[in-house]
């Protein structure tokens, strides 16, 4: 009767820790794999992302104004890049990615506060990754009613009471209704590649190596080149077809 034997158990085990010492490449991907998915997942990858582009087209330059502009940078979801000087330099500035966000101060900004007008102010955002920008946006919600704290004093205290003095508009540009199957679906075609043209091509090889028919291949007059040419095209086909079914279904 075959019972379980503590001394063929050790012996196979430390066989082995023999095994795993001699195949190093194996044991470093054993090693590495946890620490480059570590490095990006703890800190490569931020789901709350920081210092954003911002450009700011301003028609009233006001104290008011530059007091809003600089609680903006203070929240710390938006850093001002650049002043652009009309409406199509906005436009091309967000079309291109150049910013993620634009901030419109319209004119007479200033004096419609005063008078207790609550005049608007624009800020379109590229929500095409609605991840990137959902904070921004949830930061800047309240900034109309602390950012001109400090300057709306004396005849103008009033003006802190009671509903804000002026209104944020958010214009969310590219995706405004926030799905994020516009950025998970593309996002998955490095996922598919990665398996298809990187990973099935290893093994394919490796499979070759362990039924012995790499050394056959090798034996014949087709040169090195042609075999690792030949193994991996065929998966480079796959891949774009795979590309194809992705992009369609998206």
């Amino acid at each position: 009767m075959n019972v379980f034997s503590w001394n063929r158990f050790i012996a196979v085990l430390v066989k082995e820790f023999v095994q795993m010492r001699r195949d190093r490449l194996t044991f470093a991907m054993m090693v590495g794999i946890p620490v480059i998915q570590l490095v990006l997942f703890g800190f490569a990858i931020n789901t709350d992302p920081k210092a954003l582009p911002t450009a700011v087209l301003a028609a009233d330059n006001s104290v008011f104004a530059r007091s809003f502009v600089r609680a903006v940078e203070n929240s710390g979801y938006f850093r001002v890049v650049r002043q652009v000087s009309s409406e199509h330099e906005a436009e091309r500035a967000l079309a291109v990615g150049e910013v993620q966000f634009v901030l419109t101060i319209p004119e007479n900004f200033a004096r419609k506060l005063v008078r207790g007008e609550r005049p608007v102010l624009l800020l379109e955002a590229d929500a095409a990754d609605p991840a990137a920008t959902s904070n921004a946006l949830t930061a800047l919600i309240n900034l109309n009613q602390t950012a001109l704290a400090r300057d709306l004093a004396g005849g103008l205290a009033h003006l802190r009471n009671g509903s804000p003095p002026f209104e944020v508009r958010v214009h969310r540009r590219y995706n405004p209704e926030g799905v994020t199957q516009y950025n998970i679906v593309p996002g998955l075609i490095g996922v598919v590649l990665t398996m298809t043209m990187i990973m099935m091509t290893a093994l394919a090889m490796t499979r070759e190596r362990e039924r012995g028919t790499m050394e056959n291949l090798l034996a014949t007059p087709v040169r090195p080149g042609e075999v690792m040419a030949g193994k991996i095209i065929p998966y480079i086909i796959v891949g774009y077809g795979q590309v194809t079914i992705i992009l369609l279904a998206a």
